[in-house]
């Protein structure tokens, strides 16, 4: 599949709609603060909540995760649980921005197995930022002619495909503690 169109709005500071493992995703370049805010503004969603980083690896994650915070031996259990629909709350680099982390020290991100985003990260060579493609407080979406319908003439890119068909979002976990903050 290719996704050059994608790719050229996630470059161009846009945001792109694409499946994830249950839902589909609205995303854009982590590093580029106008990008996040035009998601945040399309979603009607507070920037204190913050956001999702969804890596095709965790080599991908590593520059914007505070590795000194976790204590030895912690890091093996973290990686245990990827790839997969398992969203891991971090320790947050200083440098990450508040447009990503929200109102939080910490980061919440997530090495997926979904094929098509992982061609996307490696492709772009970083994290895409992932928030359920819905306007907050709404149902989120699983079928791309959903998306197509709602966020159409809002985003700069719908990639066609299908989530891996999981029932429920990621299940959101403190990776110091185990911690389940979402089923």
């Amino acid at each position: 599949m290719s996704f050059t169109s994608a790719l050229t709005a996630y470059r161009q500071g846009g945001v792109i709609a694409y499946p994830t493992e249950a839902v589909f995703g609205l995303g854009c370049d982590p590093d580029n603060d106008a990008a996040i805010n035009k998601l945040l503004a399309i979603k009607q969603r507070s920037k204190d909540k913050g956001l999702i980083l969804l890596a095709g690896d965790y080599a991908q994650l590593q520059p914007y995760i505070d590795e000194s915070a976790l204590p030895e031996g912690k890091l093996a259990e973290i990686l245990s649980r990827w790839p997969g629909a398992i969203t891991q709350i971090m320790p947050a680099k200083a440098s990450v921005s508040s447009w990503v982390k929200g109102a939080f020290d910490s980061i919440a991100v997530r090495v997926t197995e979904h094929p098509d985003v992982i061609a996307l990260c490696r492709q772009t060579g970083k994290p895409i930022i992932s928030t359920s493609a819905n306007l907050s407080g709404q149902p989120s979406l699983a079928e791309y002619q959903q998306v197509v319908n709602e966020f159409q003439d809002k985003v700069d890119y719908i990639v066609e495909g299908k989530t891996l068909g999981l029932t429920s979002p990621s299940t959101i976990i403190n990776a110091l503690t185990g911690e389940i903050l979402r089923p």
